[in-house]
């Protein structure tokens, strides 16, 4: 069983950073691949970024490359997005996520996580 818990979301204006911190429960923290997803209102959860187990692999969404990082730390159970050159489209809930499995394809998929944040809300103005 593993328990997360994000922080770091607010309000930020367009152009600007912020960073996501995801805490993780429990001694099994570096077995697990970890996710990141945002859900905007009224449309499906978005892949945003994937981290594999020791962190030296890493995949992103088309819509965030270049702009967001994602990074871990397995000796303080915890998960980072920075996000960079903020957009109002960036505007969402966002939740991360462990997985099992890290691939290309899998790490994509919310249903190959098996558990999931409480979400953090992300606010950018124009």
């Amino acid at each position: 069983q593993v328990q997360l818990v994000e922080s770091g979301g607010g309000l930020v204006q367009a152009g600007g950073s912020l960073r996501l911190s995801c805490a993780a429960s429990g001694r099994t923290f570096s077995t697990y691949a970890m996710g990141w997803f945002r859900q905007a209102p009224g449309k499906e959860r978005e892949f945003v970024a994937a981290i594999s187990w020791s962190g030296g692999s890493t995949y992103y969404g088309d819509s965030v490359k270049g702009r967001f990082t994602i990074s871990r730390d397995n000796a303080a159970n915890t998960v980072y997005l920075q996000m960079n050159s903020l957009k109002p489209e960036d505007t969402a809930v966002y939740y991360c996520a462990a997985s099992r499995y890290f691939d290309g394809y899998t790490s994509r998929a919310p249903s190959e996580y098996n558990y999931w944040g409480q979400g953090t809300q992300v606010t950018v103005s124009s």
